[in-house]
């Protein structure tokens, strides 16, 4: 214990005395943990509307306009037999332009300019979380969609899929951008941390005559990375929090509807610990780098 206290006192002074150079760290640790920290935010919130959506997951049968009552009572019948449903609902093709003009107002006015109505009538069904799962509601669509008077399926799982495929994708190319900007802040944390050892050479020296432990010599240059790590975290998070604060501020309630009622939120304290949690490594790492020179 008084060797970490020595250390995290040693570390607090040498900050005290070069703010330029800490500062400049700090803001490149900062920078550093902002990447995966933006990343997070944007996956967190992604995974939670994606888990919301496939939750409430469905399905609509678009139906032939010559399809007959048999062929669609028969559709009806496949569906609720088959376990996957939790509920359906017919929609006719008055009840599709209808929804089209309510739902889409500013465009309700070329519903006026048709000869013919041109939505098809629909089933729309809505599927249970546990067969989306076991691959039961996939298997129905393909049932359904093999039946006569079946004009064409939409299935969300399919996009679901392509949006989660796609946010894999954001988190690869995150991690690579993340790691290397992370080497590049822990190679700025080891130059600054080099500068105080520079500057306590003489006293380096004495405390290898006297025989001091390593960890009394090395502790105050790792300690001093850490410091400046896990600054540079809390200052990447709070920039995180004031612009998420400004998007919820100006845009959140048209986001709210946009997203089916899912509100964006922050990340919670716990992933926050970790992007606190990686800075402080980074800094270790850049802090551990330059105390080799003390020892």
């Amino acid at each position: 214990m008084r060797a970490i206290d020595y250390a995290l006192r040693e570390a607090w002074s040498s900050l005290r005395r070069r703010r330029g150079a800490a500062v400049f760290a700090v803001v490149s640790i900062a920078l550093a943990v902002t990447v995966p920290g933006a990343l997070l935010l944007l996956t967190w919130n992604v995974e939670r509307i994606v888990d919301r959506w496939s939750s409430v997951a469905e399905f609509s049968v678009y139906l032939r306009d010559d399809a007959t009552s048999e062929q669609r009572g028969a559709i009806e019948a496949l569906i609720d037999g088959s376990g996957a449903s939790s509920a359906r609902e017919y929609v006719s093709k008055e009840e599709a332009l209808s929804r089209f003009q309510r739902e889409f107002s500013e465009l309700a006015s070329l519903a006026s300019t048709f000869d013919d109505n041109p939505f098809p009538a629909s089933v729309e069904v809505r599927v249970r979380p546990d067969t989306e799962r076991d691959g039961r509601t996939a298997s129905l669509v393909r049932d359904v969609a093999s039946l006569p008077g079946v004009a064409d399926i939409q299935y969300d799982r399919a996009w679901l899929e392509r949006l989660a495929a796609g946010l894999d994708a954001v988190r690869g190319v995150g991690v690579i951008v993340a790691a290397l900007m992370a080497m590049a802040a822990a190679a700025t944390v080891a130059s600054v941390v080099r500068l105080g050892l520079h500057t306590r050479r003489d006293e380096i020296e004495i405390m290898h005559l006297v025989g001091s432990p390593v960890g009394f010599i090395r502790g105050p240059f790792i300690a001093e990375g850490l410091l400046q790590g896990g600054v540079g975290a809390l200052l990447a998070i709070a920039c995180l929090w004031a612009v998420f604060a400004g998007i919820s501020l100006m845009w959140g309630g048209e986001l709210t509807a946009l997203l089916d009622g899912v509100a964006l939120a922050f990340v919670p304290l716990r992933l926050c610990a970790y992007l606190v949690a990686g800075g402080m490594l980074v800094g270790g790492i850049g802090g551990f780098a330059a105390s080799r020179h003390a020892a």
